[in-house]
């Protein structure tokens, strides 16, 4: 009975998509380790709403790796620097939904301004959808 379903939804025209946004939230997940532990980093050097700022270049450079590599592996053309940028170009708006969330979090919730955690995890979801959407249209097309 198991097989079945699984052999029904596997036939399904939409699981590769399914899959690709799945492994488009796994690498996104590890991108906010990556954010979050940079975030952490320069927070002593630069406060909690630079080093958000400029965490969010080294977190999204991780991901357009990752996602080359693995999400869209074969998908997209033209020179890497190009891609990456197109990526970064693309995400810009998915960046203004999580660095807004982010800022405003920590701007407006003390708790929180203290435990950036909450914030990064909060913009990072955010931005998901918008970034996976504008990734598969415009940069791994």
């Amino acid at each position: 009975m198991m097989s079945h379903a699984l052999t029904v939804i596997r036939s399904h025209p939409r699981f590769p998509l399914l899959m690709q946004f799945l492994r488009f939230g796994v690498v996104g997940g590890l991108g906010w380790v990556v954010d979050t532990a940079t975030v952490y980093a320069l927070r002593p050097f630069t406060g909690v709403v630079a080093a958000g700022l400029l965490a969010f270049p080294v977190a999204a450079s991780f991901t357009w790796a990752v996602n080359r590599i693995w999400t869209f592996r074969g998908q997209g053309a033209g020179p890497v620097s190009q891609q990456w940028l197109r990526f970064l170009a693309a995400n810009s708006l998915g960046f203004v939904l999580n660095r807004g969330t982010y800022v405003l979090l920590v701007s407006l919730v003390s708790v929180i301004a203290a435990n950036p955690v909450l914030a990064t995890a909060a913009g990072a979801v955010a931005g998901m959808f918008l970034n996976f959407h504008l990734s598969r249209r415009l940069v791994f097309r």
